[in-house]
This record gives structure tokens, C-alpha cells and sequence, in this order.
């Protein structure tokens, strides 16, 4: 199982992100833990400066704008 994190304030781009892995992590049938950081600190302490950001088992995959689906099915091997 794959631990993924969403790094972001709660706009509405990071909500997109985290709805976007859940449905291709489904689509794939890969299990995964989501998680959903908010707090700047938090953020900060994976040298993110750009939201949303993503972290899978602990590396920043992704961060700024939006992922494409092609690029998180990438991520969910």
C-alpha cells in the first residue's frame, strides 16, 4: 500500500489533486493511504514552496498545479 500526501492549504486545487489519486487509484485497483496535510509547517518541512504538493512513501513526487491523470497513474505502478 502506497502512503500518499496531498500537501496544501485546502484550496481548490489541491482538492482536485486528492480526488484525482483517489480515482485513478480505484480505477487501477492499487491500494493507498491518503492523507491530506494542511499545516504550513507541515508543508514547508518537505521544501514544498509551490501547492498542491504530493508525497508518496515519504518523496515529494509533485508539486504546483494540478497533476495529470497520465502522471499519477505513473506514480501508482
Amino acid at each position: 500500500m502506497k502512503n500518499i500526501k496531498v500537501l496544501g492549504t485546502g484550496c481548490a486545487n489541491c482538492k482536485t489533486t486528492l480526488k484525482l489519486i483517489e480515482e485513478v487509484a480505484a480505477a487501477k485497483g492499487v491500494a493507498v493511504q491518503l492523507e491530506k496535510v494542511e499545516e504550513l509547517k507541515d508543508i514547508m518541512s518537505y521544501g514544498v514552496m509551490s501547492t498542491p504538493g504530493v508525497v508518496i512513501d515519504g518523496t515529494v513526487v509533485h508539486a504546483g498545479g494540478i497533476p495529470s491523470r497520465e502522471k499519477i497513474d505513473g506514480w501508482l505502478v
